[in-house]
């Protein structure tokens, strides 16, 4: 990649009507005003791209609606003080309920994977045999799948990263080797990456091949309208079917709504907006939900998370952000009885340590300056196997604003608590001087023998426990019995025959994997199949 590449963009991005580009900035309507059109989308990440892509290919009449701002590289300045009111869900300050929870979600065109750590999975075949037999879900096996994750991996370059891991990653792999623990490299959907280390901050360099640079910019050269920095506030259904979508353009601020109204009028209606917001539209708008499935088994993947202090520098705001993994204590667990989880390390940088870190005042500014030489480890829970793990529920609060009520079972803190201590023999083995897993009962540890007595001790309770999530999935639960989900396995409401959901909401589980390239699969097979139908005389474009 040559430097030439970020003005090339920007010339995109400032001088779009020259390309007869679409774009409506919703903060700065003056009136009211209706459309029309096939497909609209509710939502510009990792569903709602991919979506629009297909969609447009097909030679339909597309509008994308996207509640956050659009953003492009010359906007992202590697600062989190920027970022996270810019481009996150709340300013990055996304919780659940009982605020036991940080959750980390976008908010921007492109979605979350504006502001991933582009780790690239495809969905476990564990994963996918659950969903067979528990959900019906026939047609999602590993070798139905593979064509459409390979199809999107060759879209947006999701390839093994070639380039020796930052030292955070490489302690996590170094200390799992001495264990004897299979670790692996982390594919990443990155083209000529400058290795920055910034990537949650979005991309300078316009390397990490998120919807923002590839299928959207594609869309809109063929016909997409965007309108972002717009919140669609409710869907009007009749008969069976969805008959109007309303949007409000927001505030300059981007927090509130506005004065005016976006009325949109389509054929079908796509929702692609997060686990979080898709349930609480559709619960705005009284949508049919005879069963009581609608925004119930929404899930996260809890994670936990030990820092370590270690001799030399570690420096993990810098170089690829995710690079090294284990899916050792995912795979080799029964997968009803005892929770599986993922082991990963994700980047340090100032503003999410200190807000993360447990202690105050001098005990926390200690680890703060100590930050340089900190390495930290997150261990995602697969949620959603088992009777005891039904994951969270969306609601809506007075104002109509989502609201997540996820309450952690016995079953996920069992997890936790072998996690923590998996995580600390890890990094002890690694050569960490000072081990100390996140919680208000902690303190440092300085030998592997007295950090297994003290989490073996600690108490596994919400908000005394650190627990993080950026993955949401689930809410609007695909399966092939009615009576349990919300849509069937190609995304269609049970309901609603004009109604899809393409997006992780769809996932009946957590599944134990960073969740973009699931999604991409998915909705690529799904988003083809609803082309098909709008325009039949495709079929042999994607025979």
């Amino acid at each position: 990649m040559t430097a030439s590449v970020i003005p090339d963009f920007i010339k995109i991005a400032r001088e779009d009507k020259s390309r007869g580009w679409k774009v409506l900035d919703g903060s700065r309507l003056t009136g009211d005003i209706d459309m029309e059109c096939d497909v609209v989308i509710v939502g510009s990440g990792a569903g709602g791209g991919t979506t629009a892509e297909i969609l447009t290919a097909a030679g339909l009449n597309v509008v994308m609606i996207e509640e956050g701002p659009f953003k492009s590289s010359t906007d992202f300045r590697m600062r989190e003080r920027d970022a996270y009111p810019q481009l996150y869900q709340e300013s990055a300050g996304r919780q659940t309920k009982d605020k036991g929870i940080v959750i980390l979600q976008g908010r921007a065109v492109g979605g979350s994977t504006t502001v991933n750590w582009t780790s690239s999975f495809r969905t476990p075949p564990t994963t996918l045999a659950h969903w067979q037999r528990v959900w019906g879900l026939k047609d999602y096996n590993v070798a139905d799948m593979l064509p459409w994750f390979q199809k999107m991996e060759a879209r947006l370059s999701i390839t093994p990263w070639a380039v020796a891991p930052n030292e955070n990653n490489d302690i996590l792999k170094r200390g799992c080797d001495k264990l004897g623990i299979p670790a692996a490299a982390i594919n990443r959907n990155v083209k000529g990456c400058w290795n920055l280390g910034y990537c949650g901050m979005g991309c300078p360099t316009n390397a990490k091949q998120s919807m923002l640079v590839t299928t959207i910019p594609f869309a809109l050269d063929h016909g997409l309208s965007l309108i972002h920095s717009t919140r669609v506030e409710r869907l009007a259904n009749r008969y069976g079917r969805i008959t109007s979508l309303v949007a409000v353009g927001m505030d300059r601020d981007g927090v509130a709504g506005g004065k005016y109204k976006i009325r949109v009028t389509a054929k079908h209606y796509v929702l692609a907006g997060g686990a979080i917001n898709n349930p609480a539209l559709m619960l705005r708008s009284k949508l049919p939900d005879p069963h009581a499935t609608l925004g119930k088994r929404t899930f996260l993947h809890p994670s936990s998370v030990s820092a370590a202090i270690m001799d030399g520098k570690v420096e993990a705001y810098s170089g690829a952000p995710q690079t090294i993994y284990s899916d050792h204590f995912l795979d080799t667990q029964p997968v009803d009885d005892v929770i599986g989880y993922k082991l990963e390390a994700p980047p340090i940088h100032p503003i999410l340590a200190g807000i993360t870190l447990q202690g105050f005042g001098a005990e926390h500014a200690t680890w703060m300056k100590r930050l340089p030489n900190m390495h930290v480890a997150i261990a995602l829970m697969r949620d959603g196997f088992h009777d005891g793990s039904v994951g969270g529920s969306v609601g809506i609060r007075a104002d109509g604003s989502p609201i997540l009520d996820y309450k952690i079972t016995d079953y996920v803190w069992h997890g936790v608590r072998r996690s923590l201590l998996v995580m600390a023999e890890v990094q002890f083995a690694a050569g960490a001087k000072i081990v100390m897993p996140l919680h208000e009962d902690s303190k440092p540890m300085c030998s592997w023998t007295d950090a297994k007595k003290l989490i073996e001790s600690l108490p596994m309770e919400t908000l005394r426990t650190r627990i993080a999530s950026a993955h949401v999935m689930g809410g609007c639960a695909m399966g092939a019995d009615v009576r349990m989900s919300v849509t069937r396995g190609d995304g269609r409401h049970h309901q609603l025959d004009n109604l899809w959901v393409f997006d992780g909401s769809a996932f009946p589980t957590s599944i134990g994997a960073n969740p973009q390239l699931s999604i991409y699969g998915m909705v690529a097979r799904n988003a083809t199949r609803l082309a098909v139908l709008m325009k039949p005389e495709i079929q042999t474009k994607y025979a």
